[in-house]
């Protein structure tokens, strides 16, 4: 951890996010934190969004410009579909002496169309991704990545934060959450759905009970159980959560997760990747993604 040195910091965005950083930066002993939200002061939270930035002691402005002329680091927490909106009005605002990262959840493509907007203005670009969770904190573990990358953890990490520098490249750390959250949300609405379903039936502890003895096992030793395997056995799995998805749609639960189970499974059963192993099992979850790779480029090329 580097050595504390007061600067200005400013929050774009005070809700849950952003309520939670300058709370906890602001009893961690950071003085001058200000906030621009566009709600603030004309929305249906904006008594809350007062009163919390009130205790806090964090200063609400009224523009991205007034932000702008007091802040020297921006750090972003709007959420991802108000980016590139909010990226556009602050272009004509920023300078040489700003650094200014996005820490919305949203795609690569979104945080370079943030750069884009900002380019001209001279400012020190980055994006971000929050990894943790408020109840964690505003220590919440959070990626830094371009640019400012490493300039926002010099600055925020002495004073308590929790950011970890993910490369030089831009759109990196949102990369990392983004793609993450196709695993993870997937998860909770598959467990959603199963739960849902298995209640009609009386079994919903009995499933989670028997799921939790294959899930409780280190991650990557389910990764090597079911990739290298779903290469030889994607016929047999896609006929078994056919069956699945009817038992669900049995129990008056539209089976939307398992029939884009069923779909992926499928699409990857005709790839022909059994053929291609000879219906031996790969050694790893690589080679089997390398034989997936390598199938979907060669559809693609004989599709031109």
């Amino acid at each position: 951890m580097g050595e504390r040195r007061q600067f200005r910091l400013g929050l774009v965005g005070y809700g849950e996010i952003g309520s939670t950083l300058g709370k906890g930066l602001r009893d961690a002993g950071l003085e001058q934190i200000f906030c621009y939200d566009k709600y603030a002061f004309d929305g249906p939270y904006a008594d809350l969004i007062q009163s919390r930035a009130k205790a806090a002691g964090v200063t609400l402005v009224r523009s991205n410009k007034e932000l702008a002329d007091v802040a020297e680091l921006i750090f972003s927490v709007t959420p991802g579909s108000a980016s590139l909106e909010s990226a556009t009005a602050f272009a004509a605002v920023l300078n040489g002496r700003h650094t200014f990262l996005d820490f919305a959840s949203a795609t690569p493509k979104v945080k370079y169309g943030v750069a884009e907007r900002l380019a001209k203005t001279g400012a020190t670009l980055g994006d971000g991704s929050i990894m943790g969770t408020p109840k964690n904190g505003y220590s919440m573990h959070m990626l830094s990545s371009g640019p400012a990358g490493q300039r926002v953890i010099d600055l925020l990490v002495p004073w308590g934060m929790s950011i970890e520098y993910a490369g030089e490249k831009l759109g990196t750390a949102s990369g990392i959450k983004i793609l993450r959250s196709v695993l993870i949300k997937g998860i909770e609405a598959l467990i959603d759905e199963t739960l849902l379903a298995a209640r009609s039936y009386g079994l919903d502890e009995t499933v989670l009970a028997s799921a939790s003895k294959t899930l409780t096992r280190p991650f990557m030793d389910t990764v090597e159980s079911l990739i290298p395997s779903g290469v030889i056995h994607a016929k047999r799995r896609t006929e078994e959560v056919e069956m699945a998805a009817e038992a669900v749609e049995d129990a008056g639960v539209e089976p939307l997760m398992a029939r884009a189970t069923v779909a992926r499974l499928r699409w990857k059963e005709n790839l022909g990747l059994k053929e291609h192993f000879k219906g031996v099992v790969p050694e790893n979850h690589k080679i089997a993604i390398d034989a997936i790779v390598a199938k979907m480029q060669a559809g693609a090329k004989a599709a031109e």
